[in-house]
Parts: C-alpha cells; sequence; structure tokens
C-alpha cells in the first residue's frame, strides 16, 4: 500500500494528461506507422471526400465557363449550305408572248445550291460580352470559395471523430490505472482478511469493484474500435488496420492566443466574400439587361458560292450590322428595374448576414472561453479527488474508514479524471472550431 501513493500521484494527477503527449509531439508519424495524427486524418480526408471532388469538379465547371465567355470576344466563324428542289420553279413569268417573246412562260429556279462563309467580329454589344466574362470570373471565384467552405465542413467532421476517439482512449488508459489500484486492494484486503483484520465481505466488494471496472473497460474499448471505424471510414482508410494509437491532447493554450475581432474575422470569411460575389453578380446582371436595350455594330465578311440554274459561280461581300432594339425598351426597362431591385436585397442580403456572422463568431469565442475555464474547474476537481482518495487510503490502512468509503474515493477519483479528459477534448475541439471562423 506504501508503493500505490507515489504510483497514484505520478498518474493519476494532472500529469497524467500531458505526459503522453508530450512524447508523442517528437515523435514523426512517418518513423510512427501506428499513431494517426490529426494533421495526417485531415490530409487523407481531403483526398478521399466525395463532397471535395464535387466542388473540385464544379469548380472546373466554372473555369470552362469563364473560358467559354471570353471567346465571345472573338470573330464568329460561320459556314452554311442549302440545296432545295421544288415540285415547280420558284418563279414563273406568263404572257411573255404579248411582251414579243417566243415563249409565253418562263420558268426559273426549280432546284439550286447555296452555300456561304461568313465571318463577323462584333464591335459593341451594349457591353453585354465585357459583363458576361465578368460574371463568369465571379462565378468562379464564387466556386471556389464553395470548395473552401466544403474542406471547412470535412475538416470539422474529421475532428469530432478523432477527438471522440481520443478521449476514449485516454479513458481506457484510466481505466488501465484503475484496475491495477483496484488488484492492488484486493490483494490488501486479502492479506488483511488472513491476518484477521477484515471480512470476507470486504472481499466481496472488492471483487465486484474489479469486475465493474473490468465491464467498464470492455464497453470502453467496443466504444472505442467503433469510433476507430467510423474515422477510418471519412478519410478512406481500411478498418482492418485497426487499432491505432491517435495522438493525445497537448496542454492547452489560454483562449486569449487565438482571439480576433469578431467583425474583422467575419468580413475576412468565404461567406462574407460570397455575399459580395452575390452583389456584385446581380450588379453585373443589371448591366447586361440594360445592354440588351442599346444598339449593337458588327463588321463582318462573306464569301458566297451559288449555282442556280445557268447562274452559278463564287461571290464575296463586305457588310455592318447595326441592330437597334425599338419595342423590347418597354419589356427592358421594366427587366432592368427588376435586376436593380435584386441589386438592393443582394446588398441587404449581405449587411444582414454579415452581421449575424459577427455573432455567430462571437458565441464561439464565448463558448471557447467558457471549455477553457470548465477544463481549469475540472483540473482542480481531479486534484482534489486526488488528495481526497489519498486521505482515504491513509484512513483505511489505519482502520478509520470502511472499504466502501475507499472505493468511493477511487470511483470519484476515476469520475472526475473522465470529466477532465471529455473537457480538454471538448476545449481542443470549440478551439479548432473558433481557428476556423476566425482564419
Amino acid at each position: 500500500m506504501k508503493q500505490l501513493l507515489p504510483l497514484l500521484c505520478l498518474l493519476l494527477g494532472p500529469t497524467l494528461l500531458f505526459a503522453q503527449p508530450q512524447a508523442l509531439a517528437g515523435t514523426p508519424t512517418a518513423t510512427a506507422p501506428d499513431t494517426l495524427t490529426l494533421d495526417a486524418c485531415k490530409a487523407l480526408a481531403t483526398a478521399q471526400s466525395y463532397e471535395l471532388k464535387n466542388s473540385q469538379l464544379t469548380l472546373q465547371a466554372a473555369t470552362h465557363a469563364r473560358k467559354e465567355a471570353f471567346t465571345h470576344y472573338f470573330p464568329h466563324l460561320e459556314a452554311r449550305g442549302n440545296y432545295f428542289k421544288a415540285p415547280h420553279g420558284l418563279v414563273e413569268i406568263h404572257n411573255l408572248s404579248q411582251m414579243g417573246l417566243p415563249i409565253d412562260q418562263l420558268t426559273l429556279l426549280e432546284q439550286g445550291t447555296v452555300g456561304a462563309l461568313t465571318l463577323t467580329q462584333p464591335l459593341y454589344a451594349g457591353g453585354r460580352i465585357a459583363n458576361a466574362n465578368r460574371l463568369a470570373r465571379i462565378n468562379q471565384q464564387a466556386s471556389a470559395l464553395q470548395l473552401q467552405l466544403s474542406a471547412e465542413a470535412v475538416e470539422r467532421k474529421v475532428e469530432e471523430y478523432y477527438w471522440q476517439a481520443v478521449c476514449l482512449q485516454e479513458k481506457l488508459r484510466t481505466l488501465d490505472v484503475m484496475d491495477s489500484l483496484a488488484h492492488t486492494m484486493l490483494h490488501d484486503v486479502e492479506t488483511a482478511i488472513a491476518a484477521g483484520l477484515r471480512t470476507r465481505n470486504d472481499l466481496l466488494r472488492a471483487e465486484l469493484h474489479t469486475l465493474e471496472l473490468a465491464d467498464s473497460r470492455l464497453k470502453a474499448s467496443n466504444a472505442l474500435h467503433t469510433m476507430q471505424r467510423l474515422l477510418f471510414q471519412i478519410v478512406g482508410l481500411p478498418t482492418d488496420s485497426l487499432p491505432v494509437t491517435l495522438q493525445s491532447p497537448t496542454p492547452p493554450a489560454s483562449p486569449l492566443s487565438v482571439y480576433v475581432d469578431a467583425h474583422q474575422a467575419a468580413a475576412a470569411r468565404p461567406e462574407a466574400q460570397l455575399l459580395d460575389s452575390q452583389v456584385e453578380a446581380n450588379r453585373l446582371q443589371r448591366k447586361i439587361e440594360v445592354g440588351k436595350q442599346l444598339p449593337s455594330l458588327g463588321l463582318g465578311a462573306a464569301y458566297f458560292y451559288r449555282d442556280l440554274g445557268n447562274n452559278s459561280g463564287f461571290a464575296g461581300a463586305v457588310m455592318a450590322n447595326v441592330t437597334i432594339p425599338i419595342s423590347d425598351w418597354w419589356g427592358g426597362s421594366h427587366a432592368a428595374k427588376r435586376a436593380a431591385l435584386k441589386v438592393q436585397q443582394a446588398e441587404n442580403e449581405r449587411a444582414n448576414s454579415l452581421e449575424l456572422l459577427a455573432i455567430r463568431i462571437e458565441q464561439s469565442w464565448n463558448a471557447l472561453q467558457e471549455a477553457y475555464h470548465r477544463y481549469l474547474l475540472r483540473q482542480q476537481a481531479v486534484a482534489s479527488a486526488q488528495e481526497n482518495h489519498r486521505h482515504c487510503s491513509v484512513s483505511y490502512r489505519a482502520g478509520v474508514i470502511d472499504l466502501s468509503e475507499l472505493m468511493e474515493a477511487q470511483s470519484l477519483l476515476q469520475q472526475n479524471h473522465d470529466l477532465c479528459l471529455e473537457a480538454l477534448t471538448a476545449y481542443a475541439l470549440q478551439t479548432s472550431e473558433y481557428r476556423r471562423m476566425t482564419r
């Protein structure tokens, strides 16, 4: 029993939370294949996520759409060909004999072939081509921002599974220590019974306590196995490689080390940039609607081939095309006004969403402070439970208290240690979420 207290102070004090992390921190993942770090999980999930793959395909599609819009600056080349055969001539001239001609009727264009190669260069289209290119670039940027948000969602899920698995892993280590203490206590009870100092009721209680710890360890081991399988599934690793050691939580830093002003962070978020893109896209759409009511000017050239009866050959021409919409002005003015209203709606939505985003960041900051404060309280509780167990151990050896009080002290020590682990992993998760919202 004298050897129990140093072991307890060494393994169940607050340093238990940090002794293993410090040992793992200096071990590279490449030299420890049985240890899976959080960064490695994130990298694997980024490469395996179907959601990210679809977002990347969407970005590629937006890139091709931008390149397609750019081709509208260049001349438009078009080839056309027509062949026709009519049951009778398309042109008939009657009563030619009255005009002194030797025939009375002339039939023309019963069949023929016409072909043309035209080249048209748009010179002015009311700004529609330029604005369409700007709109395509904005859509490409929006797709890139959506990809970033998708990556954050995958990262959030990986961290959730990872830290839950870490918490279960550390609880198993605690159960290992508690099981060692329970067997030591069982041996002391057997020794006391042999000396006539304790009854067999104490032995039964000690044995039941040992069995309860074994049952708790089995449940925690099964839960860890399930959580690791979920983690492996999302990162794309085969589940038959289980079990694996996860990186233990490191000593937490103060929340003040990661603080960022909420409004500055909100303005830098991808959501805010998406809102800016939405406003700009609506402004460009309005310009495109206005451009539809403006004149269009184009310059072109054509090369023809004709075979119409006895008339065949090649010919070329240059042309200028001017289009002025007139009857569309009435409806087009309403379309432009509707687009202007959408611009106002987008601006209002942007202002409202930025305010809500700043509030969400402030809430995340408050949750981070609360998680840190809760962790500090749990550390104090572990220290108190450790001191209580030490006192109960001395009192039990002196015969002042019975075995049930000592077992209760061990249970309180285990419970507070588990709560401290949960508070530590919860703080790690909240720290990651806050950093994600403010980076």
